[in-house]
Parts: structure tokens; sequence; C-alpha cells
């Protein structure tokens, strides 16, 4: 395969993790929610996935439970939250350290197990054009349908009743609650959806973009996501474009090995990472336009007696 073919391939690979992930805290958000504990939900989901493919055979099972996995951490999260009123920032934290720890014990077993190798996937006549057959069509269904999930998330948001109500709670939980929308239900539904979209994040890094399992292989990737909220400011086009940008930077390491760059491999690996935080900073100089797109009651309890 083509170098560069091949780091388009990888790019969209690497891509599809983190904009899944983005997506689902996007869509939490939206409501005025923030959840820290991405990292955690997804180390819990991967190894649920992988576990899942080991007994069945079935990576559809692993994906299921990967996504179950995600939403019971975040109805458990949400409930916490948006009920007990406790800090978000705090209680996100301690999900994600959580799901750390509770994965490297529950994959103990797993370590040394194998997956059966999946089936290779290729678009029909499309798959054959010299470079972009190899470069975009021949990828697991899961690249496409996170590309199709951004467009229809951007259609329910900003095309359906649901979508505005959702936004609604996110800008003034009050003014939603005064109108008679169940506004902890609405949150509540947000964080689940968001968690099982992070649930299928982790498990597609150990069904599909790793098979395997080891401890803490997530690597950063739920914080990544987190950031790239910000970065696409709450936008989801602009999520599924820094996801790939990411990606790019990641792979970008595996690239200039490939051709013979000598490039120490820390400095490579540390790139996602400076890119993460040299974007923030360029964003964080202009305050108005972040305050502009931003949810307005993101972060913030809400007391529905008050």
């Amino acid at each position: 395969m083509d170098s560069y073919a091949l780091l388009i391939a990888s790019t969209l690979n690497a891509g599809t993790v983190l904009a899944l992930a983005a997506l689902g805290l996007l869509i939490n958000e939206k409501s005025g929610i923030v959840n820290l504990g991405a990292e955690g939900m997804m180390l819990c989901a991967a190894i649920a996935g992988f576990a899942t493919v080991v007994h069945t055979g079935s990576p559809v099972a692993g994906f299921l439970a990967g996504m179950a996995a995600g939403a019971v951490l975040a109805a458990i999260f949400g409930g916490l939250v948006i009920w007990l009123n406790t800090n978000q920032y705090a209680t996100g934290l301690a999900l994600s350290l959580f799901g750390g720890g509770f994965s490297a014990f529950a994959g103990i077993s797993y370590v040394q197990e194998k997956i059966p190798d999946r089936a290779s996937f290729a678009i029909p006549g499309l798959s054959d054009i010299p470079f972009l057959g190899e470069a975009l069509f021949r990828h697991h269904p899961m690249v496409y349908l996170t590309v199709f999930f951004a467009l229809a998330l951007i259609w329910f948001l900003y095309r359906t009743r649901a979508g505005l109500i959702l936004r609604s709670v996110g800008e003034s939980p009050e003014s939603a609650h005064a109108l008679g929308y169940p506004v902890r239900g609405i949150r509540l539904a947000a964080v689940v959806a968001g968690g099982a979209l992070c649930g299928l994040a982790g498990a597609y890094i150990s069904v599909v973009y790793t098979p395997l399992w080891v401890e803490g292989m997530v690597a950063g990737k739920g914080w990544i996501a987190l950031a790239l909220t910000t970065f696409a400011t709450w936008r989801p086009a602009r999520v599924l474009l820094g996801a790939y940008l990411f990606g790019g930077v990641t792979m970008l390491q595996f690239h200039l090995q490939g051709i013979g760059v000598d490039v120490p491999s820390q400095f490579l690996t540390m790139l996602p990472y400076v890119a993460t935080i040299l974007v923030l900073a360029l964003i964080s100089r202009n305050p108005r336009w972040i305050r502009i797109n931003m949810p307005a009651s993101i972060g913030k309890p809400f007391y529905p007696g008050s």
C-alpha cells in the first residue's frame, strides 16, 4: 500500500475513535452537563467489548456490550450530578479514576486472550480505485457510520424539535422547566446517550483499532475527545474534522518512522497532546467566540425548586 494512502487510512481509523467519544461528550455538554469521565468509561467499555468478543466471537455483540458499559456508568454519573447535585467536575474525575482501576482489575485474565481475525471490508468498485481505494474505501463499517452519525446529529440538533429542546435545556434550564419540560430527565437521557457513544469508542479500540486488551490502552484518547468539544466550539461537523486532524497527528509518528525520519519516538508520542494544548491555548485567546458558542448553563447545577 502506498505510504500516503496508508497514512490517510490510518488517520480515518484513529479519528473514528476520537469522533465517537467527542460526539457523545458534545451531546452531554449541549444539555449543560460536563462529564470528565470519558477515559474511564472508554476503558470499561474496551474490556467489556473485548471480553464479549472473546466469549461470543461476535464483534457486533462486543460493540453492544461496550455501549451498555458506557451507558451504565454514565447513568450512575448522571444520577449523582443531576439528582444529588454533586460537583460535575469532581464526579467525572472520580469516574475516570474508577474506570481505569476497575478495567485493569476486570481485564487481568484477558491480557493474553485473542479474538477472531476480523473480516476485511471493501466497498465494491470503489476500493479498486488507485490510491483513493486504499485510502478511503477499505475501512471497517464503523468508520462510515461515524460520519453518518455526525451528519444525523447536525440534523437532530438544528432541524428537529427534540434537538431544539435539548439545546434550550443547555442554554436555560430554568426557562425550559418553566415551559414544562422535564429538565432532569432530558439531561439524564443526554448523559446516557453520550456515555453509550463513549462506550462504543472504547469497544472500537479493543475490537477493531487494536484488537487486544492491555491495561490503560485508551491512552488519553478520552481526554483528547473532551478537548475536541471545545476545539470544535460545540459543533458536530467541526468535531469530526478535529478528530481526523488529531488522528492524523497521532498517526504521523508511525508514518515518519516508516519513511526513515530519525526523530525520537518519545517526541512523536507526545505530539497529539502538544497539539491539543496549542489548539486550546489559541482558542482561549478569543473568549468572546467561545462564549457565543458555548451552552450557557454548561457545568452549572439545576435546582427545579429554585
